[in-house]
C-alpha cells in the first residue's frame, strides 16, 4: 500500500508558474552567466532520513507449518485421521512416548524492528533549467522551469534477538516406534504406500526460547521531478546565487528483500526459516529544494543544495515479511557542477 501526496505538488506548481508568467525584462550584461537561458547540472546525490520497518515475524509458519517441520493434509484428506504429508528436522523432536514435537512462535505478526536508513553509496542527478526571464526591479530575480532525473541505491538492514513464547504441538507417530524415519525426513502430498504417517490431530503445549531475526532490504530508486524555480543573485558580480524550486516528484522503485528467522527452544535445537523476493512499484509526490550556486565563469559553475521530498510510504509483503520504506520525509543533499549555454 502506498501513500500518495501529489495533491500538495499541484497547487505549489500552479502558484509558482503563475508568478513565472508575469512579463519581465531580459538579462543584461555581456559577461553575465545569466545571459545564458539554459543550464545543465550533474550532481552527486546523498539520501538522508530514510527509514524502514519490518513486521510479521513468525507469520511464515502458518497452520501446519513449523520452524522445524510441517504436518499438512495429504492427498487422501487424512484418511482415518492419518497423514503422510509431514516432515521434521531434528532427532530431538522425537519423544520416548512415540510422539513428535513441533515448534513455532506463539505470538506472530509483531514488529521485527525499526531501522534508520543509509545508502550503499552516493547516487546521481542530472538537472536541466530553462530561464524564462528576469525581474530587474526585484534585484534581478531570475525565474524558469526545472526538470531532473536521478538515481539512488538504498540499503537498509535490521537484526535482533528476543525471548519469545513458543507453541509446541505434539503429534503421535502412527508407525512402529523402532522404524521412525531419520531426522530431515520429508513426506509428500501424494505419498506412497508404506510411508510413515502421523496422527493428524495435535496436542498443544507451550515453552520458552529465543527468536533471532535478520532483514536485508535494498532498492534501486529512479526518480524524476519537474517544477518552477526562482533564483536570486547575491553580490555585485552576481557570481553567487540562491535558487528555490518545488513541484511534482516521481519515483520508480525496484526493491529486494531477504529475511531469516531462527527459533531456539530453551532445551532444544535451533531451527531456521527464510524468505524474500522482489517488487516494482511507482510512487508520486512532491518536493521543495534550495540550491546555492557559484559561477566560475560564464559557462561553468559549482552548486550545492538540499531537497525535501515526499513520495509517501512503499510497502510490500515478501513471503510473509512485510517491509515498509518511509520516503515521506526524505532529505537529499547534492553537490555538483553546472554548464550554462
Amino acid at each position: 500500500m502506498k501513500n500518495h501526496h501529489y495533491h500538495w505538488a499541484v497547487p505549489i506548481t500552479g502558484v509558482l508558474l503563475l508568478g513565472a508568467g508575469v512579463p519581465a525584462y531580459a538579462a543584461s550584461g555581456p559577461d553575465s552567466a545569466f545571459d545564458s537561458t539554459n543550464r545543465v547540472t550533474l550532481s552527486l546525490r546523498f539520501g538522508l532520513n530514510l527509514h524502514a520497518k519490518f513486521s510479521g515475524f513468525g507469520t511464515a509458519a502458518g497452520a501446519g507449518q513449523y520452524f522445524d517441520g510441517y504436518v499438512l493434509t495429504d492427498s487422501t484428506g487424512n484418511y482415518l485421521g492419518y497423514t503422510s504429508n509431514w516432515g521434521y528436522d531434528h532427532a530431538g523432536q522425537y519423544n520416548p512416548n512415540n510422539t513428535f514435537t513441533f515448534n513455532r512462535p506463539s505470538l506472530v505478526g509483531n514488529s521485527a524492528g525499526n531501522t534508520g536508513g543509509d545508502t550503499s553509496g552516493p547516487g546521481f542527478e542530472i538537472a536541466y533549467d530553462h530561464q524564462f526571464g528576469v525581474k530587474e526591479d526585484w534585484h534581478n530575480l531570475r525565474y524558469g522551469l526545472e526538470g531532473a532525473l536521478n538515481y539512488l541505491n538504498i540499503s537498509l538492514n535490521n537484526s535482533g534477538s528476543s525471548s519469545t513464547a513458543i507453541a509446541t504441538d505434539t503429534y503421535t507417530f502412527g508407525g512402529i516406534p523402532g522404524q521412525i524415519p531419520a531426522a530431515g525426513y520429508r513426506g509428500t502430498y501424494n505419498g506412497n504406500p508404506g510411508d510413515p504417517v502421523l496422527v493428524a490431530g495435535a496436542t498443544p503445549g507451550s515453552a520458552t526460547g529465543t527468536l533471532q531475526t535478520k532483514d536485508n532490504f535494498s532498492a534501486d530508486l529512479w526518480g524524476g521531478r519537474l517544477g518552477p524555480y526562482v533564483e536570486l543573485p547575491l553580490g555585485k558580480q552576481e557570481q553567487f546565487t540562491l535558487a528555490l524550486s518545488g513541484g511534482l516528484a516521481l519515483g520508480l522503485i525496484n526493491a529486494n528483500e531477504s529475511w531469516q528467522e531462527t527459533l531456539t527452544p530453551l532445551n532444544g535445537s535451533p531451527s531456521t526459516i527464510s524468505g524474500g523476493g522482489s517488487s516494482f512499484d511507482i510512487l508520486w509526490g512532491w518536493y521543495l529544494g534550495a540550491t546555492a550556486n557559484y559561477q566560475l565563469n560564464k559557462q561553468w559553475g559549482l552548486s550545492a543544495g538540499l531537497q525535501y521530498q515526499d513520495l509517501g510510504t512503499y510497502s510490500h509483503n515478501f513471503s510473509g515479511r512485510n517491509a515498509q520504506l518511509d520516503l515521506s520525509q526524505a532529505l537529499y543533499f547534492q553537490v555538483g557542477v553546472s554548464y550554462s549555454f
